[in-house]
């Protein structure tokens, strides 16, 4: 399972998205092969990891949030521990 499907499933990180206008289907996280590439999990250990998450907003402007993820394979379950955001109304978007 993708890692932007787990995150989904969280009412918090639906609320974050919703917060700043960001479609669902709109955002992506930065290096997430890579990160669910990591050893850790695959001895079923939690990754705490700080990510950069990237959407578009409803109204134009790209979103970028900072924070730190805590991830589970085993359980299928990760939370987004929002850290910051930035509003880049003066780029395109590179969410797909």
């Amino acid at each position: 399972m993708k890692l932007t499907e787990v995150l989904l499933k969280g009412l918090s990180f639906n609320e974050i998205l919703r917060q700043f206008g960001v479609d669902r289907s709109s955002f992506t996280i930065q290096d997430e092969e890579l990160l669910l590439s990591k050893q850790d999990l695959r001895k079923g250990e939690i990754l705490k990891e700080k990510i950069f998450i990237q959407g578009k907003s409803d109204n134009g402007p790209i979103i970028n949030f900072f924070g730190t993820l805590h991830y589970n394979l085993l359980n299928q379950l990760a939370v987004f521990e929002l850290d910051y955001v930035e509003k880049n109304v003066n780029a395109t978007a590179t969410a797909a």
